[in-house]
């Protein structure tokens, strides 16, 4: 794939501070998914983990010997993953409507299922701060049909953020009013949360204060005509990445401007920063996990 089509400069920031600089093309890495998201780079284990929804699993990729295997099946049709300070995996399953830690020994705690009562929706994306606080995203996609979960009716009503307190274990309601919440994740000083709104088309920003809750809440960016948001990413530079479906992966200068996206053959669903220096995307689009080498960094791994 040339240069010139994958990358689209938008705006200066976009060439001047580097992003068009790494590999000309995208790499394959896998391309048996029936629909790929969460994509998850872990470390220790040299390996990236993503769920495949609809075949109810995740899987793992490889990076020493760039072989694919199954992590987990059944998986609870599960979506985001992400890890807590302590290296255990958290993940966001739609069919199972939890949220999930994965402890050293392999066994699985139920971090969250429920509200006020009523059984969550969907869980769909989280982010952890360093103090163990919890967000995650909580819209109706996995029980809208038997697709990506189990086809049930709301309990709760509504499409939220909740936020799970690390001391008392507590689901606390973050913020509400969305139409479809999707990603989210902190800016790397924890001063602030974003979350896209996909069926909105926009991705909102919040003031993270010291108990966890969210104030000061707007729009960050709003979607191109036609283009819905999921999942989101920073750089070690403040530039926001997103996943933007039909439209590629965008990226988003500090102050919300556009500056450049990239061009993917595919739907994209997630992406996410990895390997050993933090400077592979990658990236589920579809059926396929992609990869690109870029000049940029992801955001440190705290």
């Amino acid at each position: 794939m040339p240069t010139e089509s994958l990358y689209e400069t938008l705006d200066d920031r976009f060439r001047t501070g580097g992003c068009t600089n790494g590999d000309s093309r995208l790499e394959v890495l896998h391309t048996d998914s029936r629909w790929a998201e969460g994509p998850l780079y872990i470390p220790a284990w040299r390996q990236l983990i993503w769920s495949d929804i609809p075949n109810d699993r995740i899987l793992r990729w490889d990076e020493a010997t760039g072989t694919t295997g199954v992590f987990r099946t059944p998986a609870g049709h599960s979506n985001g993953n992400t890890l807590d300070r302590q290296g255990r995996l958290i993940t966001c399953e739609q069919g199972n409507r939890r949220v999930t830690r994965t402890e050293p020994d392999g066994t699985i705690t139920v971090l969250a299922d429920r509200y006020a009562g009523k059984k969550l929706n969907s869980p769909n994306d989280s982010v952890v701060r360093s103090d163990g606080t919890i967000w995650f995203s909580d819209p109706d996609f996995g029980i809208l049909s038997d697709y990506e979960g189990h086809r049930a009716e709301s309990e709760i009503g509504a499409c939220n953020l909740y936020r799970i307190d690390p001391v008392t274990t507590e689901v606390h309601l973050a913020a509400e009013g969305f139409d479809g919440p999707n990603g989210v994740i902190l800016s790397p000083d924890e001063t602030h949360l974003y979350i896209s709104d996909s069926r909105a088309a926009r991705i909102h920003v919040y003031e993270v204060q010291p108990d966890g809750t969210l104030t000061s809440g707007k729009v960050f960016a709003e979607a191109r005509k036609g283009v819905h948001f999921d999942n989101i990413r920073f750089d070690d530079q403040g530039r926001l990445w997103a996943a933007a479906l039909d439209d590629g992966v965008h990226c988003y200068a500090k102050d919300g401007t556009l500056i450049g996206r990239l061009r993917i053959p595919e739907r994209v669903a997630n992406i996410t920063f990895g390997g050993p220096r933090n400077n592979r995307m990658f990236i589920t689009a579809s059926t396929t996990l992609y990869s690109l080498m870029m000049s940029v960094t992801g955001a440190p791994r705290l």
